[in-house]
């Protein structure tokens, strides 16, 4: 689970820049939890059978989003973990069937990168940063035999 500040934005970056399918959402009086996936049903499965089947999932994004953060000037973001303070929480990955694909489409749509591909010794991995600042690892999703990391 991550807190985000505003579900509309979070939401869109995980669905528009991530690909990844809203599967349910569960709404309480302070705040409100989303369910994320990537979808392994070519499209088949109906929102009530996402939502039926979120808790039998390999994984599962779940974005917190505290009432009211959205539209206080004061509030002042959550730690990504990277940082201080609350240094511990480091990032989530996605892995990918073609990683400078997948690196040139963000780049495409503005993402911001914490790592490119070019950047560093680790050529294999990227890193890009969601609209509140955690950082998203992006691994090849076949490693070939004389990858190292």
């Amino acid at each position: 689970m991550i807190r985000i500040k505003d579900p509309k934005v979070s939401l869109k970056f995980y669905q528009d820049v991530l690909c990844m399918e809203f599967v349910d959402k569960l709404e309480f009086e302070s705040f409100t939890l989303y369910f994320l996936a990537f979808d392994h049903s070519n499209g088949a499965d109906t929102a009530e059978a996402k939502r039926l089947g979120r808790t039998g999932r390999e994984g599962i994004l779940e974005l917190t989003h505290n009432h009211g953060t959205e539209s206080d000037p004061e509030f002042k973001g959550y730690s990504n973990g990277n940082s201080d303070p609350g240094r511990g929480f480091g990032h989530i990955a996605i892995s990918c069937d073609d990683i400078e694909a997948a690196c040139a489409r963000f780049m495409s749509l503005g993402v911001n990168f914490q790592k490119k591909l070019t950047d560093g010794k680790m050529k294999n991995i990227a890193f890009i940063k969601d609209p509140d600042g955690y950082w998203i690892e992006v691994v090849p999703g076949r490693r070939r035999a004389d990858e190292k990391f």
